[in-house]
């Protein structure tokens, strides 16, 4: 009889610790939608795991940066045991992300946990440009992003500022030292990009830094 009673409490506390799990894990993905930073550090100080999986297997931090709760993202990112380099299925991170959505301090942050400004790929640099996002991509650059780095289709980031972005990022890369020659896979130059997106001006730019490289009379 003895050990019955053990195996019943026993049993209780187990299913006590499942509720209790359930119902924090439940509470932390709330929390990020909430953008409610300090419920979020209270459960990652109950010992809640800040590397926990939603339904669909994303990873809170990358929710939070992609729904604008910043909040909730500066609270994971300050705490040391949030995997701040996580990727999702399309290879994407935090750090491109909010580069993306010209989240600043976020990105600040996000380096400043050694988040990897260049990776194989599409990068955070690329996703800034996309976006014009002037303060991320000399952030990035200052962080001695790949200015050329090549996407897997050999995209650039001139390239995506030059369709996507502004004519202002077009200008800080090429006065980085972008290549304005290069071209992708489908032989597209950054040129092709910018008259693809009738950016008259990306274009106009792109073409007068080739020009300047050109010996007098090549052009």
């Amino acid at each position: 009889m003895r050990n019955y009673f053990k195996f019943v409490v026993y049993l209780l506390a187990a299913l006590s610790f499942t509720l209790a799990r359930a119902d924090s894990y439940g509470s932390f993905f709330q929390a990020i939608k909430q953008d409610d930073g300090p419920a979020i550090t209270a459960l990652l100080k109950r010992g809640f795991d800040p590397n926990a999986l939603d339904p669909s297997r994303t990873h809170g931090l990358f929710i939070a940066v992609k729904e604008g709760s910043v909040n909730a993202a500066e609270a994971l990112i300050a705490w040391p045991k949030t995997q701040v380099e996580w990727r999702s299925p399309k290879d994407e991170s935090p750090l491109m992300i909010a580069a993306l959505k010209g989240q600043t301090e976020i990105v600040r942050k996000l380096i400043a946990r050694d988040a990897h400004v260049n990776k194989p790929g599409w990068t955070p640099l690329h996703y800034a440009a996309t976006g014009g996002h002037l303060e991320i991509m000399q952030i990035l650059l200052d962080e001695y992003a790949f200015i050329d780095a090549e996407s897997p289709n050999k995209s650039t980031p001139l390239m995506m500022a030059a369709k996507y972005g502004t004519p202002a990022a077009v200008k800080l890369l090429l006065e980085a030292g972008a290549d304005p020659k290069m071209r992708n896979e489908l032989g597209m130059s950054a040129i092709e990009f910018a008259q693809q997106g009738n950016r008259r001006d990306s274009a106009e730019m792109i073409a007068a830094a080739i020009r300047a490289t050109q010996p007098k009379g090549k052009w």
